[in-house]
Protein backbone atom coordinates (compact mmCIF):
# COMPACT_ATOMS: atom_id res chain seq x y z
CA UNK A 1 0.00 0.00 0.00
CA UNK A 2 1.09 3.52 -0.67
CA UNK A 3 0.22 6.80 1.02
CA UNK A 4 -0.04 10.12 -0.79
CA UNK A 5 0.52 12.96 1.65
CA UNK A 6 -1.51 16.05 0.81
CA UNK A 7 -0.43 19.31 2.40
CA UNK A 8 -0.05 22.93 1.41
CA UNK A 9 2.80 23.33 3.88
CA UNK A 10 6.38 23.13 2.74
CA UNK A 11 7.80 19.62 3.12
CA UNK A 12 10.33 20.44 5.82
CA UNK A 13 11.90 17.95 8.22
CA UNK A 14 9.09 18.38 10.76
CA UNK A 15 6.41 17.56 8.21
CA UNK A 16 8.37 14.59 6.88
CA UNK A 17 8.77 13.23 10.41
CA UNK A 18 5.04 13.67 11.06
CA UNK A 19 4.20 11.77 7.86
CA UNK A 20 6.49 8.91 8.85
CA UNK A 21 4.94 8.72 12.32
CA UNK A 22 1.42 8.77 10.88
CA UNK A 23 2.28 6.06 8.39
CA UNK A 24 3.55 3.81 11.19
CA UNK A 25 0.22 4.33 12.95
CA UNK A 26 -2.03 4.02 9.91
CA UNK A 27 -0.40 1.11 8.08
CA UNK A 28 -1.23 -1.64 10.63
CA UNK A 29 -4.75 -0.33 11.16
CA UNK A 30 -5.51 -0.21 7.43
CA UNK A 31 -3.83 -3.58 6.86
CA UNK A 32 -6.06 -5.22 9.48
CA UNK A 33 -9.09 -3.53 7.92
CA UNK A 34 -8.18 -4.84 4.44
CA UNK A 35 -7.35 -8.34 5.67
CA UNK A 36 -10.73 -8.63 7.37
CA UNK A 37 -12.52 -7.79 4.13
CA UNK A 38 -10.36 -8.71 1.15
CA UNK A 39 -7.53 -11.01 2.16
CA UNK A 40 -8.66 -13.93 -0.01
CA UNK A 41 -9.42 -11.96 -3.14
CA UNK A 42 -6.89 -9.22 -3.72
CA UNK A 43 -3.27 -8.58 -4.54
CA UNK A 44 -2.01 -10.40 -1.41
CA UNK A 45 0.39 -7.77 -0.15
CA UNK A 46 -2.07 -4.90 -0.68
CA UNK A 47 0.38 -3.21 -3.04
CA UNK A 48 -2.49 -2.19 -5.32
CA UNK A 49 -4.00 0.05 -2.63
CA UNK A 50 -3.35 3.78 -2.56
CA UNK A 51 -4.54 6.22 0.08
CA UNK A 52 -4.64 10.01 0.12
CA UNK A 53 -3.93 11.49 3.53
CA UNK A 54 -4.91 15.14 3.69
CA UNK A 55 -2.98 16.65 6.56
CA UNK A 56 -5.06 19.83 6.60
CA UNK A 57 -8.54 18.26 6.64
CA UNK A 58 -7.32 15.20 8.56
CA UNK A 59 -9.13 12.88 6.16
CA UNK A 60 -7.92 9.64 4.64
CA UNK A 61 -9.46 8.54 1.38
CA UNK A 62 -9.03 5.67 -1.02
CA UNK A 63 -7.08 7.10 -3.95
CA UNK A 64 -8.22 6.75 -7.56
CA UNK A 65 -5.26 4.46 -8.35
CA UNK A 66 -6.83 1.74 -6.18
CA UNK A 67 -8.74 -0.74 -8.39
CA UNK A 68 -12.42 0.19 -8.54
CA UNK A 69 -13.58 -3.33 -7.66
CA UNK A 70 -11.89 -3.01 -4.26
CA UNK A 71 -12.89 0.60 -3.69
CA UNK A 72 -16.55 -0.31 -4.14
CA UNK A 73 -16.27 -3.13 -1.61
CA UNK A 74 -14.63 -1.14 1.17
CA UNK A 75 -15.56 2.54 0.68
CA UNK A 76 -18.42 2.79 3.18
CA UNK A 77 -16.74 0.78 5.94
CA UNK A 78 -13.41 2.49 5.30
CA UNK A 79 -14.82 5.93 5.92
CA UNK A 80 -16.67 4.79 9.02
CA UNK A 81 -13.88 2.73 10.56
CA UNK A 82 -10.73 4.50 9.45
CA UNK A 83 -11.74 8.15 9.20
CA UNK A 84 -14.03 8.23 12.20
CA UNK A 85 -11.50 6.49 14.46
CA UNK A 86 -8.31 7.46 12.70
CA UNK A 87 -5.12 8.25 14.50
CA UNK A 88 -4.84 11.25 12.20
CA UNK A 89 -7.66 12.83 14.18
CA UNK A 90 -5.92 12.38 17.50
CA UNK A 91 -2.51 13.57 16.28
CA UNK A 92 -1.75 17.26 16.36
Amino acid sequence: MKFNWISTAEADDTLKKRCIELEYQLRPKITRFLMARLEQECCGDFSCFYFDVNLETRQISIANKTPVRYTRRIAFDFDREINQQSLVHSDK
